[in-house]
């Protein structure tokens, strides 16, 4: 698969904008000090509804950083509708390719936050995972055909990203697929057409069926993705930072920029991928797009709640001046 990455006039303008073809949630936040055991009850310390869903996450985080973002995706005709749409509003997002939709509601989680700001989350699909129509229709296409950049997850069905991401490849438009959500493989059709595959170490064993504990097992997984077809993959290691291997090159490496204090980390990993996306359509070197993407995701741990703690582009911009 040759690689569509580019960095010519038209793309590093950033006129053309992002396309974040992908989930909105509403997410259920509960706070406490740890999982219950089976079988077990337990008090949490609070609980509170905010907008999330990782498509809308990295769309919110495109906009907020001052990058012209585009949403296409699907909420009901519901409370959490509502407040999903004003969240995306609010954070700059153009919203005229999102739909709602009769007959399902919006797509939920429930996010269990521990006091070490770890978490775990249920998701419901919703109207994310339903109501899609077998073939997009070409006004929706053609908004993918003219992006500078599209984003992708799998908190919607495969069949959806298939169509966008076939589409943004016969027009030239580079495609990242973030590898979270549903646990299931990708396929085959749909790797075909991605340029850059990023997963954490998790999604990255499933995925391959390998372990990833460490460095070398990690480069090892990749290979395999390498072998299914992808030829860029940025994986995130969490605390240790992240990495990119494009294959035949050797792996570019981005610790974390720490942060003082960690609240939440749920929207962290779209935080750092929307931000990398960002950062590459405006023409920035690789290196330069891990050390913008971590200091992005260095501020959003700080923060409770996805769509709530994503940063500005001044925010990134002075952390990396201070550094």
């Amino acid at each position: 698969m040759p690689n569509k990455i580019s960095t010519n006039n038209t793309m590093a303008s950033g006129k053309k904008g992002a396309r974040i073809v992908g989930s909105a949630n509403a997410d259920i936040y509960v706070e406490i000090e740890r999982l219950p055991k089976e079988g077990e009850t337990i008090s949490a310390a609070h609980g509170q509804t905010l907008a999330g869903g990782k498509g809308a996450n990295q769309a919110v985080c495109g906009g907020k950083l001052s990058y012209p973002t585009y949403f296409v995706g699907q909420v009901g005709q519901d409370a959490h509708g509502k407040l999903v749409t004003e969240a995306l509003e609010g954070g700059g997002v153009h919203l005229d390719y999102m739909n709602t939709v009769s007959a399902a509601p919006t797509g939920h989680a429930v996010v269990m936050l521990q006091s070490d700001g770890q978490n775990s989350i249920i998701i419901v699909g919703g109207a994310n995972m339903s109501c899609w129509p077998d073939c997009m229709s070409d006004d929706n296409l053609e908004v993918v055909r003219s992006a500078g950049i599209v984003l992708l997850q799998r908190e919607i069905p495969d069949f959806v990203n298939v169509q966008v991401a076939k589409a943004a490849r016969t027009a030239g438009v580079p495609v990242i697929l973030d590898a979270g959500g549903v646990d299931a493989p990708i396929p085959s059709e749909l790797l075909n057409f991605v340029d850059i595959l990023s997963p954490n170490e998790s999604e990255l064993a499933r995925l391959t069926g390998m372990p990833t504990e460490s460095f070398e097992q990690i480069s090892r997984a990749v290979i395999k993705c390498h072998e299914m077809g992808v030829k860029q993959v940025l994986v995130k290691l969490g605390a240790k930072g992240s990495a990119l291997f494009k294959e035949g090159e050797e792996p570019i490496k981005q610790p974390i920029i720490s942060a003082p204090r960690v609240l939440d980390t749920t929207g962290a990993g779209d935080t750092f991928t929307a931000a990398f996306a960002v950062a590459l359509v405006e023409g920035k070197s690789k290196t330069e797009c891990l050390r913008f993407a971590a200091a992005a995701a260095s501020l959003c741990v700080q923060v409770i709640g996805a769509i709530p703690s994503m940063p500005d582009r001044k925010s990134v911009l002075n952390l990396l001046q201070s550094l």
